[in-house]
């Protein structure tokens, strides 16, 4: 972490304060956790006792000791490709990696591709995982993300751009696939339209087939139709697949995806494609994002992506997908559903940065303790531990759930309910990730204090990731309303049986209440929601004559109750189906439904799973009282439960995070490594000299 000049400074300022005071002695309490089963009223809180001069690497060793194999607990988070993720993890030490702060926006774009060129070259993704080892990309993210900017144009390039081009192309296409791989054919995914979002099935982006040159016309019609927030658009791509309306003899036949060249082999412009730079973002200023317009633009009739459909030679659209309109574009935008899942990897690898470097700088960071020194480090207190160690329970819960997903996913067979369960988990993981990112940095900032608002820090670096990931591939609450409607139609409600006494130390029973408040709410949306289809069809039946009636009955129809008027329950029912989810996933990992699971890593998971789960029904306490789930006293055990398992967890959040496998040279965060040590230069606020930055930007 420190730069070799910087060395000698550090060794002697330590040596000197060393020897001018002498290490305070720990308390019996620091060589052992507290009892993991004592009652809550004789439980003791565990407390540390060091000196504020000690070597911080030695305060570190001074907490308990884990009682459960780190390696194993790392193993089972990573579930997949072990092997590959340790040679990664390895691979991002290097210093090409190292964070840099103070950049110009050209300079962190080129360090954003120099660094994701690096990992091509070295073979740690291939758009053709997507056939050989689907969980291979997924696990790329998992890692790669811990560079935000890089690990978006990671996901573009191999996700959105390499996959669509593998899966909706066919061998004439697929040409391309070794330069995907290389960097030597950078692409983007022009999917999004300035004037439509969420609704881009009303796009207006033009395909056109001429067929007196055998050619597709791409054309943007008006401002509102520029494709938008294109991603490696800006600089490096010399590739896009088109999104747009495709019109045949007159005729619009959906939406479908089209290559067309944005730059030259040079990168030089091309005729009749205009790229704007979208310039400075509140975050991942490494990504170049970019406005694209088309004024005509031909190319051969060859380059309309064609699994499903074609043009003929002859000029004649023939398609498998028969229903045409929104059954076309959804298996145009496939690719987005295992795009939702890169997003939720790049969320959850975020949040375990940003909890390491939070809880390694908590358990070094002294303050006033029972002597009245400051010699008592803050993760030990209930302040820190109540706003910390839940997120690193939910942070676990969630890497057990997108193994869930990502299974799912890789596993399908085509089955057309399976595929709707599938396509309802991806867009719940990405938002629940998302927005548990978007909490861990704001807690992860505020606990760290004054430290946490340096960018040398890190956990700045992941504010933009949260919001993008809020926002990228689908905005999160419009994504949980799609949860819900296939939900409803999915579901079907949860025959538990209640348990006789409720005991809020059973996992079980937490699981019971989890169910039962996704029952309530299925069953009062669909009252609603079947009242409102019955307005809906007699106002759509009114003869003309009785057109303000049958305005008046829709009023109270479909759409304006699903839109209008019940946006609270939509949302409420979906993270219930969420959270379900989430318990069910630990349970199943638990069980060894996704690799054996060490016998030492038993009872802490447990005790993880049950503070995940006390958290959650913490969360919405008001929820489960006026459904009468709990009474107030049971309310109040849920706070005094989440309380001590906090205290009893708190001693082991050192290694639950060491089991990320996110060591110091990975996290390049001087919070949480030697903080002290480097404040004893002046370090300009970066972890590296200028010089030492341009050498390594200018290395071939």
């Amino acid at each position: 972490m420190l730069r070799p000049q910087a060395s000698k400074l550090v060794n002697s300022v330590r040596a000197t304060v060393l020897a001018r005071h002498a290490a305070v002695p720990s308390c019996p309490q620091s060589t052992q956790a507290a009892p993991a089963e004592v009652a809550p009223a004789k439980a003791k809180h565990f407390l540390i006792q060091r000196s504020n001069k000690e070597d911080l690497a030695a305060i570190r060793a001074a907490w308990p000791k884990p009682d459960f194999s780190i390696k194993a607990l790392k193993d089972l988070l990573d579930h997949d490709n072990i092997e590959m993720r340790d040679k990664f993890r390895d691979f991002l030490k290097q210093d090409l990696y190292k964070p840099r702060y103070n950049l110009t926006l050209e300079e962190e774009r080129e360090l954003a591709l120099k660094r994701l060129q690096a990992i091509c070259d070295a073979g740690f993704i291939s758009v053709l995982d997507f056939v050989n080892n689907p969980l291979k990309i997924f696990a790329a993210h998992e890692l790669a993300v811990i560079d935000p900017a890089m690990g978006t144009k990671m996901t573009v390039q191999f996700n959105l751009f390499g996959g669509t081009v593998l899966k909706l192309g066919t061998e004439r296409h697929h040409y391309l696939l070794p330069g995907i791989d290389s960097m030597k054919d950078v692409g983007c995914f022009g999917l999004t339209e300035l004037g439509y979002g969420n609704n881009a099935v009303e796009m207006e982006t033009t395909a056109t087939y001429d067929p007196t040159t055998d050619e597709l016309i791409v054309n943007t019609p008006n401002p509102l139709a520029q494709k938008y927030w294109i991603t490696n658009g800006a600089c490096h791509a010399k590739h896009i697949v088109v999104f747009a309306q495709l019109w045949v003899k007159g005729k619009n036949e959906g939406i479908h995806g089209v290559l067309v060249r944005c730059r030259g082999d040079e990168l030089e412009p091309v005729t009749g494609v205009t790229v704007e730079d979208m310039g400075h973002k509140m975050g991942l200023n490494g990504v170049d994002n970019a406005k694209l317009t088309f004024d005509n633009v031909r190319v051969p009739r060859e380059n309309l992506l064609n699994k499903y459909s074609d043009i003929t030679p002859e000029g004649e659209f023939v398609t498998t997908i028969k229903k045409g309109g929104r059954a076309r574009f959804l298996a145009m935008a496939d690719q987005l559903l295992s795009g939702r899942i890169c997003i939720a990897s790049g969320c959850i690898i975020a949040s375990k940065v940003c909890l390491s470097i939070a809880v390694r700088y908590a358990a070094t960071r002294l303050t006033v303790g029972p002597t009245g020194l400051s010699d008592t480090p803050i993760l030990c207190y209930q302040l820190q531990q109540r706003a910390l160690v839940p997120p690193l329970a939910t942070t676990i819960a969630l890497t057990f759930g997108l193994t869930k997903v990502k299974n799912a996913w890789a596993k399908g067979t085509g089955d057309p309910k399976e595929h709707l369960n599938v396509v309802r988990m991806c867009c719940a993981i990405k938002p629940y990730s998302s927005w548990h990112l978007g909490h861990v940095v704001t807690t992860a900032r505020e606990r760290c204090g004054g430290q946490g608002y340096l960018s040398a820090s890190r956990i700045g670096t992941y504010f933009g990731s949260a919001h993008a990931g809020q926002t990228a591939e689908g905005d999160n609450s419009v994504l949980m309303q799609k949860v819900a409607k296939e939900h409803l139609g999915l579901f079907k409600p949860h025959k538990d049986s209640p348990p006789a006494r409720l005991d809020l130390e059973v996992v079980d029973h937490i699981e019971y209440l989890l169910k039962a408040r996704e029952n309530l709410q299925y069953t009062e949306l669909r009252k609603k929601m079947a009242s409102a289809l019955v307005y809906t069809q007699v106002g759509k039946k009114m003869p003309s004559i009785l057109k303000p009636i049958g305005d008046k009955l829709q009023e109270k129809g479909i759409f304006n109750t699903w839109m209008l008027q019940e946006q609270d329950l939509i949302q409420a029912f979906a993270k219930s189906y969420a959270d379900r989810i989430l318990c069910e996933a630990f349970k199943e990992t638990l069980a060894g439904d996704y690799g054996s699971v060490d016998p030492s890593l038993v009872p802490v998971l447990n005790k993880v799973l049950h503070l995940h789960l006390m958290s959650t029904l913490e969360k919405d306490l008001p929820t489960f009282m006026s459904a009468g789930l709990l009474n107030t006293s049971q309310a109040d055990s849920v706070l005094t439960i989440n309380r001590r398992l906090c205290a009893e967890l708190a001693p082991h959040s050192l290694a639950l995070i060491e089991s990320f496998g996110l060591p110091e040279e990975m996290l390049q965060s001087p919070i949480a490594s030697d903080w002290v040590g480097y404040n004893a230069y002046d370090n300009q606020g970066e972890l590296q000299t200028k010089e030492e930055f341009q050498a390594i930007l200018n290395a071939k």
